[in-house]
């Protein structure tokens, strides 16, 4: 009876990898519906980089000076500089909505009544992860365009430009599933917001983002230029022309500065696995 009663309380899944990317795109739509319904969501992910691509560009973009630049167009060398680190901070920095969206979720007790469906277990995660993917698309749209309008510009041909936003893509949805997994293991949604910032703010800035890594101490070098972050900052101004041609790459010859393309696939696709394989089995064990 009670085997019975088990399986009457929780259906199974047909099971198959088309039952799971079925369910993980019903879950996606779900979550773009809500975030149409609740727009000062988008409009308040997109205040943020906006602040920092103005404040970055004309309160320090006087004072920091780039390696190889020209004395003569520092400010547009430093614009060029700046985007790919601001492009790459917001794609990291939607960490801490995917994860105060599962929380909340949790809280909520919705996620009780997903698992109530003959659903495949991974779909709720994935579903969301591929929502907050599409929302940081449309932030980096409207970013790109605000970059435009101080004076941003990319020097390569359109499918370096479009496989340089692929990487800043990738990248984010691969810190959504890091977000997804502090969203299981807190309580709050407030919690899981502070979870998914407080060691963001360290790995954004200990990085070639924002200045240049030759003028960090020695041991910070090695630690910006070995940050998977750094490596997809790196690539992006490569795939976009805004490096300085005859600039140093790397100033300790890390592997990930002068490889950074396949570096940051590499970094990206192992943060997917790993995070993404603790993320269900927490989800999982969550909901036992």
């Amino acid at each position: 009876m009670s085997a019975v009663t088990q399986s009457v309380r929780t259906p199974r899944a047909a099971g198959g990898l088309g039952q799971s990317v079925r369910d993980s795109l019903v879950i996606a739509r779900r979550n773009l519906i809500r975030m149409t319904r609740i727009p000062e969501m988008i409009l308040f992910g997109l205040v943020q980089p906006i602040m920092f691509v103005v404040l970055f560009t004309y309160v320090f973009g006087g004072s920091i000076i780039i390696p190889g630049a020209d004395p003569g167009n520092l400010k547009q060398e430093y614009r060029e500089f700046l985007m790919a680190g601001i492009f790459a901070q917001t794609v990291t920095f939607a960490t801490a909505g995917a994860g105060a969206g599962i929380a909340d979720d949790m809280a909520k007790g919705l996620i009780d009544r997903f698992r109530s469906l003959p659903m495949a277990r991974g779909a709720v995660l994935t579903g969301r992860t591929l929502a907050d993917a599409v929302q940081t698309a449309l932030t980096l749209v409207v970013l790109a365009g605000v970059a435009l309008i101080i004076g941003w510009r990319t020097h390569e041909n359109i499918g370096k430009v479009l496989a340089g936003f692929a990487l800043l893509l990738l990248l984010g949805y691969a810190f959504s599933w890091i977000g997804a997994l502090i969203g299981l293991s807190v309580r709050t949604p407030e919690a899981a917001t502070s979870g998914g910032l407080i060691w963001l703010f360290p790995l954004t800035f200990i990085s070639n983002a924002f200045v240049p890594v030759n003028g960090m101490p020695k041991f910070l070098q090695y630690v910006a230029e070995w940050n998977p972050f750094s490596a997809t900052v790196q690539a992006v101004r490569e795939l976009f022309g805004n490096t300085i041609e005859g600039r140093q790459v790397s100033v300790t010859g890390a592997w990930p500065m002068e490889h950074a393309v396949w570096a940051s696939l590499i970094w990206s696709a192992l943060i997917i696995v790993v995070f993404r394989t603790l993320a269900v089995r927490k989800y999982r064990s969550a909901s036992a």
